[in-house]
C-alpha cells in the first residue's frame, strides 16, 4: 500500500526569519493522522533567514538528522563540537541521557535550507554523540546511497534506531530499486523535482508512505533529489 502525502498538506510554520513546514505533528501543528510513520518521527523543511536561527536547547533520547540543502548551517553544543554542515553533508546527533545544542545561519545574504529528521531510538539512555560525514553527488546520482544506518555500513553515519536512510539524485530514464521486508515500513521524501514511488507520481515537496511492499520502485525522474527511510514498523 502507498499512500501519497502531498507536500501543501503539510504543516506550516511562519516566524518572519523562520519558514518551516512540517511532515508530521510539530510545535503549534497537530494532526493526529500524522503524528510519525514506524520509527520516524519528525521531518521539518526548514529556511532560516541570515543571521537568525536556533538558540541553545536541549533533547533527550532522540536520532536528530541534519540533511542541508543550500546555504550553510552552523552547530554548537555541549559534547564541544563547533561544526559548520554544509550542502552534501549529513549530520547525526544522538541527544541520548542529554544534550544542548545551537544552530544558526551566520552567512551574509544567504538563506540556508535544510531538513531536520528525528527518528526514535532503539536504545534509550546512550551517551549522546555527534558524526558528520560528507557525501558527493556522484555517490547518490542515479542511486540510493546509504548515508545513516544501525551498523555504519557503506561510510554511513550511525543512528542508535532500527532504521536506514538513504539519499539519491535521479535524472530522466534513471532508476531505482530498493528491497523491502513487508513487515517494515518505508517512507519516501522528494525534496525537489518529479519522481514516481511504485507508480505513484510524487512532485517537489510530496511524500509516499508504504506499508506492506516488498520493494521501493523509483522510475519517472526529472531532476529529482530523494529521501528514503526503510523503518521499524
Amino acid at each position: 500500500m502507498v499512500t501519497l502525502r502531498p507536500s501543501q498538506e503539510r504543516g506550516y510554520a511562519d516566524h518572519g526569519w523562520l519558514k518551516s513546514f512540517h511532515s508530521f505533528s510539530f510545535a503549534g501543528y497537530y494532526d493526529p493522522a500524522h503524528m510519525g510513520w514506524g520509527n520516524l518521527r519528525v521531518i521539518n523543511e526548514d529556511w532560516i533567514a541570515s543571521g537568525r536561527g536556533f538558540g541553545t536547547h536541549g533533547h533527550r533520547d532522540m536520532e536528530i538528522v541534519t540533511y542541508v540543502l543550500s546555504g550553510e548551517l552552523a552547530h554548537k553544543d555541549s559534547m564541544g563540537n563547533i561544526k559548520a554542515i554544509p550542502p552534501g553533508d549529513v549530520q547525526r546527533m544522538s541527544a541520548g541521557t542529554g544534550v544542548q545544542h545551537s544552530e544558526f545561519n551566520h552567512a551574509p545574504g544567504q538563506t540556508t535550507h535544510l531538513l531536520q529528521i528525528w527518528i526514535e531510538p532503539s536504545e534509550l539512555g546512550v551517551p549522546p554523540s555527534y558524526e558528520q560525514t560528507s557525501f558527493l553527488p556522484e555517490a547518490k546520482q542515479g542511486r540510493l546511497c546509504l548515508v545513516a544506518s544501525p551498523d555504519a555500513a557503506q561510510g554511513s553515519v550511525k543512528i542508535h534506531a532500527d532504521a536506514c536512510l538513504y539519499a539519491g539524485l535521479f535524472e530522466t530514464g534513471q532508476t531505482a530499486h530498493l528491497p523491502l521486508n513487508p513487515g517494515r515500513k518505508a517512507y519516501v521524501h522528494l525534496v525537489r523535482g518529479a519522481l514516481q514511488v511504485n507508480g505513484v507520481a510524487l512532485a517537489t515537496g510530496d511524500a509516499a508512505l508504504l506499508a506492506e511492499e516488498s520493494e521501493v520502485v523509483l522510475s519517472g525522474a526529472d531532476a529529482a533529489e530523494v529521501l528514503v527511510f526503510d523503518l521499524h514498523a
